[in-house]
């Protein structure tokens, strides 16, 4: 069982907060702030599709490109597909995406270089 959520491209976990008894989430990974929330556990996977609908809905509006996940810059460039999964498999491990970059290029100098 797992608290991350997948919707038309879009990311995000969900959290239980303790002083409104409720679960909460908003979409990783853009620059925009969308967020949601519901008390029932059954619902907060609509509810999050339908912040998803209503984000892409608002952007039609206003004229807006909609922001899309982990476009690939982050000081230096990779490609945006292993930085979503880097993002994505921050995100599972309760990282935050430097934190996974540091342990990854940690883990490679230490394997090319003889002193840790």
């Amino acid at each position: 069982m797992s608290n991350i959520l997948e919707y038309k491209g879009y990311h995000t976990r969900i959290e239980f907060d303790t002083d409104s008894l409720t679960l909460r989430g908003k979409l990783e990974g853009i620059n925009d702030f969308v967020d949601f929330e519901n008390e029932d556990p059954a619902k907060i996977e609509e509810e999050f599709h339908h912040a998803v609908d209503d984000y892409l809905e608002f952007c039609k509006e206003v004229g807006k490109r909609p922001d899309k996940e982990y476009k690939g810059s982050f000081n230096i460039r990779i490609s945006p597909e292993l930085h979503k999964r880097l993002a994505i498999v921050a995100l599972y491990d309760g990282d935050t995406l430097n934190s996974s970059v540091e342990k990854a290029i940690s883990t490679y100098v230490k394997a090319k270089t003889k002193n840790p």
